[in-house]
């Protein structure tokens, strides 16, 4: 008896793992350049403007694992910043997130030095990938953030 309950609760396990797969290799499309928008003018109360270098050169990652990336900052006085980056493999995620946290961390020991309420700002950054999407945002309101990176499929 012990035998077969054993057994049933193994297939009953198995199964239920089962049933759960299969969701986490979504395709996710974003209009990167509405997401961008969105953000900008829902988020944060600066007024931030476009990167005019390439955004790998301030994030650090591989231009060519990229396929388009929007990137906006402040002028300096807040921490706020706005990416959202496009790989060319889903796979090249993980490494941007990684340059982004780098980012993230520097800036904030940098704002440390002379601007405390910025460093925590991004002590709350947001970095999220879905698919081949990364983004990052640091902003004033974290909450309507994540509601709409909710509704892009991140």
């Amino acid at each position: 008896m012990k035998k077969l309950t054993a057994i049933l609760c193994t297939t009953l396990m198995v199964v239920s793992l089962t049933a759960c797969g299969g969701g986490g290799n979504k395709e996710v499309k974003v209009d990167a350049g509405k997401l961008t928008t969105e953000l900008l003018a829902t988020v944060t109360t600066d007024t931030l403007a476009e990167m005019t270098v390439d955004p790998s050169t301030v994030y650090f990652y591989e231009a060519d694992d990229v396929a388009s990336a929007t990137a906006y900052a402040s002028s300096g006085a807040t921490a706020c910043e706005v990416a959202v980056i496009e790989s060319k493999e889903a796979s090249n995620t993980a490494n941007i997130e990684k340059q982004l946290q780098t980012r993230v961390d520097n800036q904030k020991e940098l704002y440390a030095s002379y601007n405390a309420a910025e460093a925590d700002k991004l002590g709350d950054a947001i970095i999220k990938s879905a698919g081949a999407y990364t983004v990052l945002c640091v902003c004033d309101d974290t909450d309507k953030a994540n509601e709409i990176l909710k509704g892009y499929g991140f």
